[in-house]
């Protein structure tokens, strides 16, 4: 399946693709992909904890928050 991209890859982008350009078996490509998401998942953690902190979100915030509902009010 070809596809084309629209941006360029960058230098970062183009030596993963160097390092994995030999096929490798599906349970190794599996591990490699399960890590990457890891890792996206901590930076995701990381950047609310600091949306979060700035902002001054708090627990209570979000149990308040859990307590009501979003349907708009009749005028």
């Amino acid at each position: 399946m070809a596809t084309t991209l629209d941006t360029q890859l960058n230098e970062q982008q183009l030596t993963m693709l160097r390092l994995f350009k030999k096929p490798m078996p599906k349970e190794d490509f599996l591990k490699m992909r399960r890590l990457a998401v890891e890792l996206l998942g901590k930076q995701l953690d990381e950047l609310i904890g600091d949306w979060e902190e700035k902002n001054n979100i708090t627990e209570d915030y979000y149990r308040e928050l859990s307590k009501g509902h979003f349907r708009s009010k009749s005028k």
